[in-house]
């Protein structure tokens, strides 16, 4: 059962994490050989204010 976390900076629309999921979840399967029904995904959207690069906040 491939397992996959994604943590993404606040502001994604469903749309645009259904089709990250689909993507994701085509490339699993290509590169593994699971089936689709058993890639679980689990996104984490993140506030902007905690999260940092370079000593400096999102």
């Amino acid at each position: 059962m491939p397992l996959v976390h994604i943590e993404l900076l606040e502001g994604r629309s469903p749309e645009q994490k259904e089709a990250l999921v689909k993507d994701v979840t085509e490339a699993i399967v290509k590169n593994t050989g699971a089936k689709t029904e058993n890639v679980h995904i689990v996104i984490s959207d993140m506030a902007k204010g905690n999260y940092a690069v370079g000593g400096k906040m999102k």
